[in-house]
C-alpha cells in the first residue's frame, strides 16, 4: 500500500515533519514534529505544530501515532502538544533508555528523571510492527547517528530521520555520544536493501550546493545510485574515513542543549522548580 504523505518544512531548523495517512481510512501518523523555540529569549511557540493541527482537523483525520525517529539534537519536539490537541500515542525506539542514561549524566539530572523510557507511550524494537488504520508500519533499528535511531517503513514509504539525507547531501553526522560511523554505514545498507521503488522521506534538508529549492523525497534506487556518501562505489572504509573527518569540522547544532533536555523527556520541559518555572541547563565544556 502507498500512504499519502503531507510534508511540513520548518526552515528555521531545516526539519521536515510528516503526516502519513492510510489511503483507505481517516487514520494518520505524525512523524518528527517541531516545537518552535527562540533560544535567546527562552521562549517557545507552537506555530509549526499548529499548522499540522489545523491541516489534520480541516481534513477530519484521526491521529493514531506521533512518532519520533530519534532524540533530535537540532529542534524541540512538539509531540505532547500535538497529543493534547489530536490524541495518538507517542512512540520512539527502545534505545531511548541509552540516550536518557547518557544525557541524564551530561545534564546532571537527579533521580527524579526516569531513564526507562516511561515518558513515551510506546518503545519500539527492531522488527516491531504497528498499524495506521489498515496500513502496516514496520520498524527498522538504524543507529549510527544516535543509538536510538529508527526508520519507519510504512507501506512503500520509509521515514529515515537523520540517517540519510537527499542524495546530493549524503548522510548525517555520527559524532554525538553513542554515535558511530561504522554502525551508520551498516544501518544505511539496511535501508538500501528495501525495494528500489521505496520512497525515502528524510528528516532534514540543507539545500546542497547547486540546488535552489528544498527537497525531502527520493527513492531507494536514487539513493543507491547517487548518494554522495554511500552510493554506488562507496565502501565502508572510505565512508568511515570521510564521515569521521567531516564530523571533526562541524560545530554543535545551535539548539542541541535545549533539544536534548526536552526530547529525552518526550517533548516535555523539565519539571518546574519551586517558583513554577522550568529551567534548561547549559553544561559548560561538557560536549
Amino acid at each position: 500500500m502507498s500512504p499519502e504523505v503531507k510534508a511540513f518544512f520548518d526552515e528555521a531548523t531545516n526539519t521536515v515533519s510528516y503526516v502519513v495517512r492510510d489511503p483507505n481510512s481517516d487514520s494518520i501518523a505524525i512523524v518528527d514534529s517541531v516545537l518552535d523555540f527562540d533560544y535567546a529569549a527562552g521562549r517557545t511557540d507552537t506555530a509549526s505544530a499548529d499548522a499540522i493541527i489545523a491541516w489534520v482537523k480541516e481534513n477530519n483525520l484521526k491521529t493514531e501515532w506521533i512518532l519520533e525517529t530519534h532524540v533530535h539534537a537540532d529542534h524541540l519536539s512538539a509531540a505532547p502538544y500535538l497529543q493534547q490537541h489530536l490524541g495518538g500515542k507517542i512512540g520512539i525506539g527502545e534505545n531511548i533508555r541509552i540516550v536518557q542514561d547518557t544525557f541524564g549524566k551530561v545534564f546532571n539530572e537527579g533521580t527524579e528523571f526516569q531513564r526507562d523510557g516511561s515518558q513515551f507511550d510506546q518503545l519500539f524494537r527492531d522488527g516491531d510492527s504497528f498499524h495506521i488504520g489498515q496500513l502496516r508500519g514496520d520498524v527498522l533499528h538504524t543507529p549510527g547517528h544516535t543509538p536510538a535511531c529508527l526508520t519507519y517503513v510504512i507501506g512503500d514509504a520509509a521515514f529515515v530521520g537523520d540517517t540519510l539525507f537527499m542524495p546530493d547531501f549524503g548522510t548525517a553526522r555520527c559524532d554525538f555520544p553513542g554515535g558511530s560511523a561504522e554502525v551508520m554505514y551498516d544501518s544505511v545498507q539496511k535501508i538500501l536493501s528495501l525495494p528500489d521503488e521505496t520512497r525515502i522521506f528524510v528528516g532534514h534538508d540543507y539545500m546542497a550546493p547547486g540546488r535552489d529549492t528544498y527537497a525531502w523525497e527520493s527513492t531507494v534506487g536514487e539513493q543507491k545510485a547517487r548518494n554522495v556518501h554511500v552510493g554506488v562505489g562507496k565502501d565502508k572504509n572510505d565512508f568511515v574515513k570521510m564521515r569521521t573527518a567531516r564530523d571533526a569540522t562541524l560545530d554543535m547544532p545551535r539548539l542541541i542543549m535545549p533539544s536534548l533536555q526536552v526530547n529525552m523527556r518526550a517533548g516535555r520541559m523539565p519539571e518546574p522548580e519551586d517558583n513554577g518555572t522550568s529551567y534548561l541547563k547549559i553544561p559548560v565544556n561538557k560536549l
